[in-house]
Order: structure tokens, then C-alpha cells, then sequence
């Protein structure tokens, strides 16, 4: 899956590495109208001006894709990747099971955000989270002592557990919630876990009374009128397998696409309102700055420097940018090698800012 020269092509290809179960799209594609342009323009990094082609390699980009008011003004695909490629969302996926948590408190499956995640999840009755909100998770502040730590030369839990649930196949996604301990009273410090979404995951399913899957599909995936179908990756034993809803779905780039325009019209999509519009403007608008919480809200990110720029987020260089205020919605789709995340993140955040306040035929 990350190994560098390898993950180019895995990225599109998780189907044939895991089980998956399918989020099936509908008849009424949401047609999206296109005027295709050339990107023609530059940025500023490191001192240095690149063009768009450099940044595309620069980069490691897969398939990149610009919607300026509503329509793709520049779309590429690299690597031999294709129009019905479908590419690993990575911690993307975070965000949309943050926007399933919406549509569900909605349709009054979850009564508030601000009830306590073991009453939709009672087998945590006994653990940590035991006093943590649905809220809280959202936000990454449950208190407890777990972060995507992945070193597995010096194996920690969460390497083991990767090994565990999602290699081996021994571990039912999420049972480590039982026995995390806590580091920080709930509520008062960030910490990125992909463990707080798989747990938001089983409030959803046990709410819902669907799968994940199933769920996403006639609540979002076809009343957005996507184009084609997405699936999630299934991990954990056989018989009890559970979609890796913290980082395994998996689109096309339109698709994508549409969801980030979606999110941009206040959830609006394909003619119809799809999630609340107070929840999209709560999950997305960050509003203060503390030591101990960046700029996320629920699951998802803060453009820095930007006004009201927000995104998704994926390992590996996985994005969908928003910016209400050029009413732009970039999708990028990468192959980052691990371990140069940072740098090159920061340069794709650049470049991305610097198309969003581009101008096309200027």
C-alpha cells in the first residue's frame, strides 16, 4: 500500500489487495458542465517560481482536477491512471463519515452530536470513552492516549494494530477503543486519531441500523447524483469484517470532485439539498486557535492562511480543497513517499492557494 514505487499503482487498485463492499451510485448523474482551459499559473516556493507541470512532478501527482464556478476548468490524469480510475481516499474518508454523522443527526438517527458516544456504542461502557461526546471525536479531543503513529521499525500499538487488523487480519476494526487509556480530560486537547473516526464509524452503523456502505449510498452517494461506484476497504476477520471508514474509500476524481462542489454549494447537489446547510457551515468553519487545537474542525482542515479555505485531508498527499470565497474546489490525488509528506504538503497547499486565486483566460 505505501511503499514508494509501489504505491502509485496500489493506489487504484485496493480491490484486488482487500475485501471491499461497494457504495453504489444511482441513475441521476449530476452532470457537471466543463470549459477547459490551460493552468497557466505559476507559484512561489522555496524561492523559486515552478510552473504547473513541475509542480504535477514535484508532487508525485496522480490525477488533479479544477472546478471554477461550477465547472472543471482543468482536469489530468498521470501514471496511466484514467477517467474510471477509483483512488484511495486515505484520511479523506474522515470527512466524509463527519458529513454521514450530519446527515444522520438530520434524519434524527442521532439525536445531537453533544450525546455521549456509548449511547449509540454500549460495549464502550467500560473503556475511556466512557464520558466522551460525539462532538469531541469529531474534533479529535476525546482525551485518549492513541495517535497515528506508524513506525514499524520500532513497532508502537498503532503499527501493531495495523499489522493486526488490516495485514493479518486478527483484530476487528475498533476494538482497540476498549482498552486505550487516557492522557487528557475529554475536551481540552487535540490529537489525530484515526481510531476517534472508526469509533464515530460504529456510532453511525448502530445508529442507522445499516452499513456504512449501505448508508452512504442512498443518503449521500446517489441523491449526490455521483457518477460511478465507490467502495470502502474491509478489514478485520473473516465473518467480521467492517469497512476502514477512518481512511479506506475509494473514488473516481470526479467524484470526489462532486463532493467537494457539494460541500462548497452548503451541501447542495445535483438539484437538491443532500446535507443541511448548518451542518456543512458547522463541520467546516473553523473558528478559534488554541495551543492544543489547530485549525480542525469536524474532521476536517483548515487551509492555513486561508479566509474560509477548507479541505480533506489524506496520507500520502490526498486532497479536496475548498474556497468559498474564489468558489474553487481542487481535487489532487498523489503518491507521496513516505516520510516526505511534510515538505511536499506544504508545497501542494501553496500551489493549490495559488489556483484558487487564479483567474482562468488571465
Amino acid at each position: 500500500m505505501l511503499d514508494d514505487g509501489v504505491s502509485v499503482l496500489a493506489m487504484r487498485h485496493m480491490d484486488e489487495i482487500f475485501d471491499t463492499r461497494t457504495v453504489e451510485a444511482g441513475k441521476d448523474v449530476w452532470k457537471l458542465p466543463a470549459d477547459l482551459t490551460d493552468l497557466d499559473v505559476t507559484y512561489e516556493f522555496d524561492g523559486e517560481t515552478h510552473t504547473p507541470e513541475e509542480f504535477f512532478e514535484r508532487t508525485y501527482t496522480n490525477a488533479f482536477l479544477v472546478i471554477k464556478g461550477g465547472k472543471i476548468v482543468y482536469e489530468t490524469y498521470r501514471n496511466h491512471s484514467r477517467p474510471d480510475s477509483r483512488f484511495m481516499a486515505y484520511s479523506m474518508s474522515k470527512s466524509i463519515t463527519s458529513t454521514l454523522i450530519g446527515i444522520a443527526v438530520a434524519e434524527g438517527k442521532i439525536k445531537s452530536i453533544d450525546d455521549q458516544i456509548v449511547d449509540y456504542v454500549p460495549d464502550l461502557k467500560d473503556s475511556e470513552y466512557n464520558g466522551v461526546t460525539i462532538k469531541q471525536a469529531l474534533m479529535m479531543r476525546s482525551g485518549l492516549d492513541y495517535s497515528d503513529d506508524y513506525d514499524f521499525t520500532k513497532p508502537s500499538l498503532p503499527a501493531i494494530l495495523h499489522m493486526d487488523t488490516l495485514v493479518r487480519g486478527r483484530i476487528v476494526l475498533g476494538e482497540v477503543a476498549k482498552i486505550v487509556p487516557r492522557a487528557y480530560p475529554a475536551g481540552t486537547h487535540f490529537n489525530y486519531s484515526t481510531l476517534e473516526t472508526v469509533v464515530l464509524g460504529r456510532v453511525l452503523a448502530n445508529a442507522t441500523g445499516e452499513t456504512i456502505s449501505d448508508y452512504m449510498s442512498e443518503h449521500l452517494w446517489k441523491p449526490a447524483g455521483m457518477e460511478a461506484d465507490g467502495y470502502w476497504i474491509m478489514v478485520g476477520p473473516e465473518g467480521k469484517k467492517l469497512e476502514f471508514n477512518g481512511a479506506g474509500f475509494n473514488a473516481r476524481l470526479r467524484d470526489y470532485a462532486r463532493f467537494g462542489l457539494m460541500m462548497l454549494n452548503k451541501g447542495k447537489a445535483n438539484g437538491r439539498q443532500v446535507v443541511p446547510a448548518d451542518w456543512v457551515e458547522e463541520a467546516t468553519q473553523y473558528t478559534g486557535s488554541t495551543e492544543h487545537q489547530p485549525g480542525y474542525q469536524y474532521q476536517w482542515w483548515k487551509v492555513p492562511g486561508g479566509k474560509r479555505a477548507f479541505m480533506a485531508v489524506g496520507l500520502l498527499g490526498q486532497y479536496i480543497f475548498i474556497d468559498p470565497d474564489t468558489d474553487t474546489v481542487i481535487v489532487k490525488l498523489s503518491h507521496y513517499p513516505p516520510g516526505n509528506d511534510d515538505r511536499v504538503a506544504d508545497e501542494a497547499v501553496t500551489f493549490m492557494k495559488a489556483v484558487s486565486a487564479w483567474t482562468p483566460g488571465r
